[in-house]
């Protein structure tokens, strides 16, 4: 376990210090000058070469490129994020003021995306009634499709302008968290409902269902208890993966509803070459989506042990994963080697 772990916390610091480099170099990779962007096109005409120059020395944006990369990366590892360039703020107070913002319809957003997507995913597997099985089979992949600022604009149109129940724009308490949240759950709820809508109907084609419906197991049970559980692990996996697509739909999401959250100040600092904003924030995306993605690698061994036993590489990695190979799933193995033990004495 521990070496599971040193190994999971080294790629978590690859990750995030990919994210940081590759923001820089894009950044700098853009057409035009931050400092002109800074001054506008006025301002900029209105000071002298010199002026120009102590403008980009204050700044830092006189050095090599390279020194620039070091100089922030080792801000970056003490903590610091620098100060914006735009609104000459330390980046962290500006995080810490938008930040509640956007967590509050990001956590809501992926609330309803796994709720909804189990629930979808679930009665169309469950169901014998066979045109509500084809339209909640049908339904994922058109919510996958549709884009997310077409998605919110459709809202606003119907919801805030055609009839007035939640307002267009702003963060005017918790109404104004619906839409939004509907924004960016309905992709997510696809998603869900897609991954877990095929691994429920591979687990109930798998032997070990078989052998629970044998043992007298209702259909409830074997959906929900033996079928449901091991297809969710994927699922499970997902959900991590789910927290970055959340908060990159954040962007579009409240950029479409006028929100004063990460999103906004995001696109504003892109546009403003506001480098330091602009690091700061996707450093803290990337910290928040290594740790969820390292919480789900650390409480996966305990719902499949199997994984950190691949990661030792003994004997037992070799056992097929894929329940289309017949193996019972995780929380069906004691069923099927009870039937077999009574097979033998028989």
């Amino acid at each position: 376990m521990a070496r599971y772990l040193v190994s999971r916390l080294a790629q978590a610091a690859g990750v995030l210090w990919a994210a940081f480099t590759a923001t820089f170099l894009i950044l700098y990779a853009l057409p035009g000058d931050a400092v002109s962007l800074l001054l506008g096109p006025d301002g900029e005409n209105d000071l002298t070469p010199e002026q120009l120059d102590a403008v980009r020395e204050r700044y830092g944006l006189d050095l090599p490129l390279h020194e620039q990369y070091l100089s922030r990366l080792g801000g970056l590892l003490r903590g610091d994020l620098g100060v914006s360039y735009v609104n000459e703020r330390p980046v962290r107070d500006l995080i810490v003021e938008v930040l509640p913002q956007t967590l509050q319809i990001a956590a809501l957003g992926l609330v309803l995306g796994l709720t909804v997507g189990a629930i979808v995913a679930i009665v169309a597997t469950y169901s014998r009634i066979a045109w509500l099985r084809r339209l909640l089979t049908a339904l994922p992949p058109l919510g996958v499709a549709v884009p997310s600022f077409w998605l919110g604009l459709t809202l606003l149109q119907a919801f805030s302008f055609a009839n007035p129940i939640f307002p267009a724009m702003g963060n005017q308490g918790w109404r104004s968290l619906v839409l939004p949240a509907i924004t960016l759950g309905i992709p997510a709820a696809a998603t869900v409902a897609q991954l877990l809508n095929k691994g429920l109907e591979s687990a109930l084609a798998q032997p070990y269902i078989e052998t629970a419906r044998a043992k007298g197991a209702g259909r409830v049970r074997v959906h929900l208890r033996h079928a449901l559980r091991n297809a969710s692990l994927p699922t499970f996996t997902l959900a991590g993966l789910m927290v970055g697509g959340v908060l990159g739909g954040a962007v579009v999401t409240e950029t479409v509803f006028s929100r004063a959250g990460l999103g906004r100040l995001t696109a504003s600092s892109v546009a403003n070459r506001d480098v330091p904003t602009v690091l700061g924030i996707v450093v803290l995306a990337a910290a928040v989506y290594v740790l969820v993605n390292l919480v789900v690698d650390l409480i996966y061994p305990f719902i499949d042990p199997r994984v950190v036993t691949r990661d030792r590489g003994s004997a037992r990695s070799t056992a097929p994963t894929d329940r289309s190979a017949g193996e019972p799933g995780p929380t069906d193995a004691s069923d099927e080697s009870t039937v077999l033990e009574g097979a033998h004495r028989g």
